[in-house]
């Protein structure tokens, strides 16, 4: 507890010489929503094993690091061939960076992009657009309640925004890079706020990298509106140091008839949680929301996820696909709620873990809460091993069984892999896996 106090101290001081520097800066509306998170954090507790949502992810590591915020972006030492490995064909030209949760303008290129949306650092968001970002930051991820929340929204400084307005259709991939390269136990709160206005189409890809295998602490925050009739598909890829520690919250609010799907795919961290939480708070909707997580080692992988069906009509599918190895432990727990009322919800989840190693630790629970009748819903969730008859199977046909192992462990990431439709992301995404396992399809 003195610990976890310190620690809270040194977080809320650094608060406070950030709101210094933004004095005059900012407008007044956003010095009042840093100034609410602030005291939200200020009268919150970080959760602890005590508290049910966090029973088996305990983040004393976290706070038993005095993590120091970068207010300078100082020399990076960062080119664009430098971080070619974090970049896709498909955005070269279509993407935001930041470095150490800090705007860099040289690394950044938005050429690609058409004319009449927005995509920006926040805290230089054009002028014809500031009132997108005042009706919608920080209007949907509780700051109340949730400490790590708060303490992100009390420093908002640069961060992503991404707008399109209604009826526009952006083919070009968004890509928001966050890349950390820090050298000494630093802490960045990466904020993103996606706003797709009505019957419009895009596509937005979020990813954490890092150089090197440093100790930092990552605290995100992504707020997501998708209004009426607008299709938004949503990559979010974490691949930090295995030493590093990250906290994210995906908030997304959804209008009638839009279309929200999420590939959310966690690799990274020796703590990694991600809160995913979507409304759908109007009829007709349709939402998808699948993961993948592979984690070795001592890596603690938490995926928390909630689907609230607040009206009739709308329709949710959720597929988490986990893999294990050595002494690692994945936690996923999803909710979908069925409000009363939200009569013809069709509504399906489903949990999948698999254990390559005895030492490795999966922990499921799969949830439904339904209060409305003449709905269509199913949960399930599987912990389990390689088969011996697959492994057979494949060694009586000559092939030698590490490949088989590896041949079977990759059929059961493909099917979350699969499905993401930009070429470069789906193939970067094969070699991570893979190498992460130490294995190749290649033939010797």
């Amino acid at each position: 507890m003195a610990q976890a106090a310190k620690e809270k101290e040194n977080y809320f001081s650094a608060y406070k010489l950030f709101a210094k520097t933004r004095e005059g800066i900012d407008p007044a509306w956003l010095l009042n929503l840093r100034e609410r998170a602030g005291e939200s954090f200020e009268a919150l507790d970080f959760p602890t094993t005590r508290v049910e949502d966090w029973k088996y992810t305990n983040v004393a590591p976290i706070l038993k690091v005095p993590f120091r915020q970068v207010f300078d972006l100082g020399e990076h030492g960062l080119t664009a061939e430098s971080i070619e490995s974090f970049t896709f064909a498909e955005s070269r030209r279509s993407r935001l960076v930041f470095v150490n949760g800090l705007f860099s303008r040289e690394l950044s290129n938005l050429t690609d992009l058409p004319d009449g949306i927005a995509v920006s650092n926040l805290a230089d968001v054009p002028a014809e657009f500031a009132k997108v970002v005042s009706d919608h930051l920080g209007v949907y991820a509780d700051y109340c309640d949730h400490a790590f929340t708060a303490l992100n929204t009390a420093v908002i400084g640069d961060g992503a925004f991404v707008y399109i307005p209604k009826g526009k259709a952006v083919e070009t991939p968004i890509h928001l890079l966050f890349i950390s390269t820090a050298l000494e136990p630093t802490v960045s709160h990466p904020r993103v706020l996606i706003v797709a206005g009505e019957n419009s189409i895009a596509t937005v890809t979020e990813s954490y990298f890092s150089i090197g295998e440093d100790v930092y602490f990552t605290n995100a925050v992504t707020e997501v509106f998708a209004g009426q009739n607008a299709t938004l598909t949503h990559y979010r890829l974490q691949e930090e140091s295995e030493r590093a520690f990250h906290i994210a919250t995906t908030q997304v609010h959804q209008e009638r008839s839009s279309n929200y799907t999420s590939y959310a795919i966690s690799l990274g961290g020796e703590i990694a949680r991600h809160n995913l939480n979507v409304a759908l708070t109007d009829e007709h909707i349709e939402t998808t929301i699948d993961g993948l997580y592979v984690v070795t080692g001592k890596q603690h992988v938490d995926n928390h996820t909630t689907i609230d069906h607040q009206k009739p009509h709308c329709t949710s599918h959720q597929l988490y696909k986990g893999i294990l190895d050595d002494k690692s432990r994945a936690v996923f727990n999803g909710i979908v709620f069925v409000r009363e009322g939200a009569v013809l919800t069709d509504a399906h989840q489903l949990n999948k873990n698999l254990l390559l190693s005895s030492e490795a630790t999966a922990n499921t629970k799969p949830q439904l809460e339904i209060f409305a009748d003449d709905v269509k819903c199913a949960h399930g969730a599987t912990v389990g091993q390689l088969e011996d008859e697959e492994l057979f199977y494949l060694a009586a046909r000559g092939i030698p069984t590490d490949r088989a192992r590896a041949l079977l462990t990759y059929g059961f990431a493909e099917d979350v892999i699969s499905k993401i439709k930009l070429k470069s992301v789906r193939e970067q995404l094969d070699r991570m896996v893979l190498d992460k396992l130490h294995q190749s399809l290649e033939v010797n």
